[in-house]
């Protein structure tokens, strides 16, 4: 079964056992799935309303956007279970003679690589979902404006969980051509991303009175 089948408590419950998957990464994706999902909520809520009529297109383009991002996410938390499996089998790889040893590393960088990439598109995606909440906070509904602020801090909370899973990776990673490229890209998003979340939060705050 999936992790994405199972229900809240399944997944909470596995989650909290012994078992490799899921683990941080698992849960970084969750979390940013449920914070593009209330993005589009909101925006949801304010489709068809006269007061948005002016910019219904916009709430409509975001909610397309949002939409694209939470299925994405959610296939992540599958994808980054899957990729793990080839590294903990990597790990677990029995080498005692040299020609062994190569072998295993060999092996063991390419898993790294395949491990890394799930976390480095739960970067992108997470940030391009803080962007989302960006453009709705100044055209959302006073009465549900408190839901663009649990969403943005989701997103900051799984950016930075993300990029955790990122750093795992590339610290036992010998390229150093793809650690430079894939660090570079995403502590920009990360930056970037946490200071457009804590603007989002402060609007929201603002506009809460």
């Amino acid at each position: 079964m999936k992790l994405t089948d199972r229900t809240c408590r399944e997944f909470a419950d596995l989650l909290a056992s012994k078992e490799a998957v899921p683990g941080g990464g698992g849960a970084a994706a969750l979390v940013g799935a449920l914070g593009v999902a209330l993005n589009s909520m909101v925006a949801n809520f304010s489709i068809g309303k006269k007061k948005f009529k002016d910019v219904e297109e916009k709430h409509r383009d975001i909610l397309d956007r949002g939409y694209a991002l939470k299925d994405e996410l959610i296939e992540l938390i599958d994808r980054d279970a899957e990729n793990f499996l080839p590294l903990s089998k990597a790990y677990g790889i029995k080498a005692t003679t040299d020609e062994e040893k190569a072998e295993k590393e060999k092996v063991l960088q390419e898993a790294l690589k395949v491990a890394c990439s799930a976390p480095v598109k739960m970067v992108e995606c997470i940030y391009e979902s803080i962007l989302l909440h960006e453009e709705l906070v100044d055209i959302s509904s006073k009465l549900i404006i408190s839901d663009v602020g649990v969403g943005v801090q989701c997103l900051k909370a799984a950016l930075y969980s993300a990029q955790l899973n990122v750093v795992i990776n590339v610290n036992s990673i010998k390229d150093e051509e793809y650690t430079s490229e894939v660090r570079e890209k995403t502590e920009a998003m990360v930056d970037k991303g946490s200071k457009i979340a804590d603007e989002v939060y402060s609007k929201v705050i603002e506009i809460m009175g």
